[in-house]
Order: structure tokens, then sequence, then C-alpha cells
């Protein structure tokens, strides 16, 4: 299992997000201090701080935590190519929204108005991704050293626990806040998702965002909800004529966790339709 092509090739919604938390970290949160950073009883419940909940949001409080955290961003993307731009920024804001909520309910429980109970940095997103990444990631490959068995995804867990016991119970707590929203999420609650924004705001997202995220990114191809499987029949049936599946495309699937011969085959009988090739890797992984 790899990161898929380089770079951030159809997610500039991820590209967006990991430049914004590289930037509030450098400015706010090295510079402040875990000791600054990071919500209180108070922040929410005395003096509502507007400006220090945004900022919480999205910068680490140390060097460790933006490179481990920054990476899992950057890795995760994965799932922005996989159901979309709009849907992922869907994502994103629903698990920030439950994770403060659960976030709120955990500092009214403590009441203490001194300690920052909570680090700060964009856990509820990296953390709910773990949900999909355990369940719709196959695992790939295994290997052993000296004695212990790793596979291809042991890695991206390491550097979850690393973030996840970096501040130690300030960052477990908006960790398991974070799995907690992922899972809700996942059992798609109030149909959330099937939830999309308008057109125009995403069109007003992509035409105004960083002007890189516009000129070399675009949201991947929407399919209808029946076009499974139609490309899973496609599969089966015999196919009259053929083109030789494209290397990006075959590397956009392996970065989803695919195996790169299977994931040929199914852009083959799919005629090199990415999201119709993931439908037929995803149906016969469920099999």
């Amino acid at each position: 299992m790899n990161g898929g092509p380089s770079g951030f090739n159809n997610a500039p919604v991820t590209k967006a997000f990991v430049i914004a938390s590289a930037l509030f970290t450098v400015f706010f949160g090295i510079r402040s201090g875990s000791s600054k950073l990071g919500l209180s009883y108070q922040d929410i419940f005395e003096k509502f701080r507007i400006r220090k909940l945004i900022i919480s949001n999205f910068a680490f409080s140390s060097s460790p935590e933006l490179f481990s955290g920054l990476y899992l961003l950057y890795f995760f993307r994965v799932f922005e190519r996989q159901i979309g731009s709009n849907k992922y920024s869907v994502f994103i804001l629903f698990s920030g929204a439950v994770s403060l909520i659960l976030e709120t309910i955990l500092l009214s429980l403590f009441k203490d108005p001194t300690a920052n109970l909570l680090t700060s940095g964009p856990y509820a997103v990296i953390f709910a991704s773990f949900v999909p990444f355990f369940l719709d990631i196959p695992v790939t490959k295994r290997f052993g050293v000296f004695g212990v068995h790793f596979s291809d995804k042991s890695f991206i867990y390491l550097a979850g626990v690393q973030l996840f016991l970096s501040s130690w119970k300030r960052s477990m707590f908006t960790g398991i806040c974070g799995i907690v929203a992922g899972c809700l999420y996942r059992l798609n609650i109030f149909g959330i998702r099937k939830a999309k924004f308008p057109q125009f705001m995403a069109s007003l997202f992509f035409r105004f965002s960083l002007p890189s995220l516009s000129s070399h990114s675009q949201p991947p191809r929407r399919t209808s909800p029946n076009l499974g499987r139609q490309a899973v029949r496609a599969y089966r049936a015999p196919m009259p004529a053929t083109t030789e599946p494209s290397e990006e495309a075959i590397a956009t699937l392996v970065s989803m966790g695919f195996d790169q011969n299977a994931a040929r085959q199914a852009l083959v009988h799919s005629r090199n339709d990415v999201n119709a090739a993931t439908n037929i890797l995803l149906e016969a992984h469920s099999h």
C-alpha cells in the first residue's frame, strides 16, 4: 500500500486543509506553546473565545505533532479521491462539529477553568479518517521483523498512536472524540454520507481557493448510484474491445489500498472509469 500519485492530484480540499494547518501551527501553535492552545472550560462556558476555537481546530502545539499530523492528513487524501471533494468537505465539517460537541461535553463534566483539558490540532479529521482506513482499506502486504508481524498499514497506525499519545490525556480525549465522530459518519446518521454542498458553493470553493487548487486539480467525476451494479455486470460480461488503463488511474486505485493487478483488470472492464473500477473492487472485496 502506498499513497498513490504523489502530490494532491484530485485532492484540493486536503491540500487546502494541510496548508491551513501548517500556517496556523507556524504562526499560532509552536510560537504560543501547548499551554496557550487547546480548549478549556473557561474558553467555552465563561468567556467564549471564537478566535481560540478556530485556532485550536487547525494549529498543532508542537513540531512532532505537526509532522505526524500532516503526514496522516496527506495520506488520507485517498478518501477525498474516493468519495469526491464535495462529500469529503462534508466529512470534514461533520467530524469537526461532532468532535466539538463531544469535547464540550467533556469540558462541562470536568469544570476546571484553569486547565487546558484538550490539545489543539485537527485531531477530529485525522482520527475520524482512521475508521474508513480500518474498514475499507485492505491489507496488501505482510512482513515480519524479528518475529513481529507487520502489514503495509502498520506505519499509518504507528503514526496515529504517536499522535494519540503525544500530549497524553489531552490528545487522547480529542483522539477518542474524533474516532466517535468517524463511527457516526460511518453509521450514516441523518443520511450524512449522502449529503453534499450545493453546487454553487462547491464551484465557489474551487474558484476562490488557492490558485493551484483550481488550475491543477478537479473534483473526481461523480457516478450515478446504479453505476456500481452496472460496472459489476460489465465486469462479468465479455468485453469486445478494451483500452489500456492509464498509469495515473492505476496509481489512484493502488493509493486506496487495492492490488495493482486487480486495479488494472477492474479498469479494463470499466473502460478506464476510476469510480466504476472502485465499485468493482469494493464489491469483490466484500465477498
